[in-house]
């Protein structure tokens, strides 16, 4: 069969992609952004790739086509796909259809955190032999790509709630049916489709409805958000983790970089590896309760956990130059810069922060996180607020809140200036964003080894 994938360099969409290759079918798509690293993955997996929405791709016309989110009426490609009549669906009704069907899904929502457990979750199976597939948000440095057919009968997604498709506006996980299902955490976000929390908790109470009575619901202790949807109805057995529930964590090292996992008030086994903050640990917690369910033995998960290998994108050092430390981190969301940025301020003590951020996402962008952003980022000694032409509001209202350790840019290459012109040996710098950053990150490593090299 021949499938062409619209919006294919999205990480979910490219996913589809190598998916579809992986099952034997003749994979083409298109983007308006055609770009590594997610070009690169598709055409080593000899997938053909377009570059924007002209209707000649469809020549020859395929047997499916599989249309992103990002793709609305009005595109050509999406007017001439109505127009003849072709055969399309969306990602996830095409990935329910064809990859999950007859297979333990375990499935991993939540507004923070989705991730890195699934990634938690793929590699503990995986050190288990137990060959999972998954779809997963980001590049898990255990595996090199973000999607894997894998061998029945497990398959991890990342379940997303933004939307499916143009024709389809419920949440993509509603489409996923899983087994077992991780609720990381629910806070409002993505703005643009939702009008309000309980938006999204509506969508969530979908998610809950698909959850058979012999699966399992993980969730956290004492989350009002995440109880608010279950109270709506709920037929699945349920296990907490967090204060007073079946799965706890002690801490060894206040960075999280060591803990017991305690399991029904007994210490079973302890973790020690190279992830950072009590968010990441309350991942590791989740993930080792869905591999429980999946039947992978507590003491077994620890021993997965201590060669985990983080995940592209999060808070993943891109380089060390003369001391100082360059990390890449995808936070842009306040919940998610705060906790980054007190993981990291465990660790490194009282080394200087820097913290550089892109507020890219339509919801950061429409200024809904107005009120909260300056508090997310108090624990850095220096920030650095990129605002872009497109901005709908003006960030200098949260520099005036931070005080003078903020400062205000309007282009990269100002702060790529200050940064490096400032920056000495022991800082450390995060650059927070879910975009390319106009390639500030290589931008900026490339001016710190210039001004160390004379």
């Amino acid at each position: 069969m021949h499938l062409h994938i619209l919006g294919i360099c999205g990480t979910f969409m490219g996913g589809i992609a190598q998916l579809a290759k992986a099952m034997g079918h003749h994979v083409t798509g298109s983007d308006t952004n055609v770009y590594p690293p997610m070009s690169t993955q598709l055409e080593a997996a000899g997938i053909t790739l377009y570059q924007g929405y002209d209707t000649a791709q469809f020549d020859p016309e395929p047997d499916v086509v599989v249309i992103g989110n990002a793709l609305s009426r009005g595109n050509p490609a999406v007017e001439y796909i109505l127009a003849r009549g072709l055969r399309y669906s969306s990602g996830p009704q095409w990935l329910a259809e064809h990859v999950l069907q007859d297979r333990w899904v375990l499935a991993v929502a939540g507004t923070h955190g989705k991730t890195t457990t699934s990634s938690l979750l793929a590699w503990i199976l995986e050190h288990n032999d137990m060959k999972p597939g998954f779809l997963i948000g980001g590049v898990p440095g255990n595996f090199g790509v973000s999607a894997r057919l894998g061998d029945a009968p497990f398959f991890v997604v990342e379940a997303d709630e933004y939307d499916t498709a143009f024709f389809d506006k419920r949440s993509k996980f509603v489409h996923y049916h899983p087994r077992t299902l991780v609720i990381n955490n629910i806070e409002f976000d993505h703005a643009d489709i939702f009008a309000n929390l309980e938006a999204i908790q509506t969508q969530f109470h979908h998610l809950v409805r698909t959850i058979p009575n012999n699966g399992l619901i993980i969730k956290p202790a004492n989350y009002p958000a995440v109880e608010q949807v279950l109270a709506r109805g709920c037929w699945t057995p349920l296990q907490g983790t967090g204060d007073g529930a079946e799965w706890q964590a002690r801490l060894h090292q206040r960075d999280g970089s060591e803990f017991d996992v305690v399991h029904q008030g007994k210490a079973v086994c302890t973790v020690q590896w190279s992830m950072l903050g009590d968010h990441n640990v309350s991942n590791a917690l989740a993930a080792i309760a869905a591999a429980h369910h999946a039947g992978i033995p507590v003491n077994n998960a620890c021993e997965s956990l201590a060669e985990f290998k983080g995940i592209k994108r999060r808070m993943e050092v891109r380089a060390q130059v003369n001391g100082i430390t360059v990390y890449d981190d995808f936070a842009h969301h306040p919940t998610a810069i705060h906790v980054t940025l007190q993981g990291l301020r465990n660790k490194v003590g009282t080394s200087r922060i820097i913290a550089i951020l892109e507020p890219r996402s339509n919801t950061m962008r429409m200024g809904v996180h107005a009120n909260t952003l300056a508090d997310s980022l108090q624990q850095a000694d220096a920030v650095y607020l990129y605002e872009p032409a497109n901005m709908g509001w003006s960030l200098a209202r949260v520099q005036q809140q931070l005080g003078g350790k903020a400062h205000l840019e309007h282009n990269t290459q100002d702060i790529i200036q200050h940064v490096s012109d400032t920056a000495n040996a022991g800082d450390q710098i995060l650059i927070m964003s879910n975009g390319g950053f106009e390639g500030l990150h290589q931008r900026l490593i490339d001016s710190l080894k210039l001004k160390f090299s004379h």
